[in-house]
């Protein structure tokens, strides 16, 4: 049940989980929504590497208008995915990456069938941005990390 007076992270977070409650369908958006946000980012470094730090830092600002924690946790996570893009041969890159994007919606849509919802962008396409935070909250959760 979501609060009038909580933050704007805890209500979107609480109504993302809503639609996310079958463990498969978790597990499924832990290992698909990275894959699909390295994949977003390898397509547009494949256009140009700064522009995939430019989406990067774009996303970051926001998460950090959301929750410090967060955005902390999602920096790490943008270092890595960049720096794995990096290793990635250019003339590969936007093949990989499109093939890695297909598969992790394909998930998704999967563990929407299995959970029996429809997808938190469906009603706002902020949740789009939301979902790697779902992933981050799941594993600040289990270590014990306040967001």
């Amino acid at each position: 049940m979501l609060q009038v007076d909580q933050r704007p992270i805890d209500r979107f977070i609480a109504h993302y989980s809503e639609s996310h409650l079958h463990p498969l369908n978790e597990a499924i958006h832990c290992i698909c929504v990275p894959a699909i946000v390295f994949a977003l980012l390898g397509m547009v470094w494949s256009l140009h590497p700064w522009a995939a730090v430019l989406v990067s830092l774009v996303s970051l600002a926001y998460y950090l208008w959301l929750s410090r924690p967060f955005a902390l946790g999602m920096l790490l996570m943008s270092l890595a995915m960049l720096w794995g893009l990096s290793a990635i041969p250019p003339e590969q890159l936007f093949v990989v990456a499109l093939a890695v994007f297909v598969l992790g919606w394909i998930g998704q849509f999967v563990g929407h069938k299995i959970e029996g919802k429809k997808p938190s962008f469906f009603d706002d396409l902020r949740y789009l941005l939301i979902g790697p935070l779902f992933v981050l909250a799941v594993l600040y959760r289990r270590l014990g990390i306040v967001y």
